[in-house]
């Protein structure tokens, strides 16, 4: 296997995917400090804004719904499985389930923000088969902002540590502003699905 350092500084896109794909499945490749170095790439030109945000989109998700399809293929046994079996206990997952029928949607939305609960939470919505759609939906709106946040702090620090720890402060403005935008969204979409509820026995009568 080559040195994933020496093939992100020759091929970046390549090398930025990979540890994206890797650090989602577990191994010790973090997905923020990727994102950071994504970043750092792009403040000095070495990637491109559109081909690199699309790059790293897909990787995140494709990560996800890998996680997500072990869950759903292998149901309640998953905790028993020498793979899984680091990541999440029975009793974890009897947990994450009790959550998710208390939150739902909004539990992906905001899970993966969360430190060590994202793999466990991804692979309870696949043991608990939930649509692949609405996961998609789901984790793709959550992961925009993932993106949005690290990739920036990366950009804004450049090559200084310095400047990293001072623009931490800007980057936690532009969390709340998307936390609020990701609300009003998931609350306009509930409405609007209410709405469409109450008026289907009107239209059958």
């Amino acid at each position: 296997m080559p040195d994933l350092v020496t093939l992100t500084q020759h091929f970046p896109y390549a090398g930025l995917f990979i540890l994206l794909i890797l650090g989602g499945l577990g191994l010790p490749f973090p997905e923020d400090a990727t994102l950071i170095l994504a970043g750092f790439l792009l403040f000095h030109g070495i990637v491109q804004p559109v081909p690199a945000f699309l790059l790293v989109y897909v990787g995140l998700l494709l990560a996800d719904v890998l996680i997500f399809s072990f869950g759903k293929a292998y149901g309640e046994k998953i905790t028993g499985h020498r793979w899984f079996r680091k990541f999440i206990s029975p009793e974890r997952l009897e947990e994450l389930k009790e959550q998710f029928g208390k939150r739902g949607l909004l539990f992906i939305l905001f899970g993966r923000h969360i430190i060590g609960l994202r793999v466990q939470l991804f692979l309870a919505a696949g043991v608990m088969k939930m649509p692949l759609p609405r996961f998609v939906l789901a984790d793709g709106l959550s992961a925009t902002i993932t993106i949005a946040i690290m990739t920036g702090i990366g950009y804004m620090g450049g090559n200084s540590l310095d400047a990293i720890r001072r623009n931490v402060a800007h980057v936690e403005h532009i969390l709340a502003l998307a936390v609020i935008a990701v609300l009003i969204l998931y609350f306009t979409v509930k409405i609007i699905g209410s709405r469409k509820a109450m008026h289907k026995p009107a239209c059958k009568r």
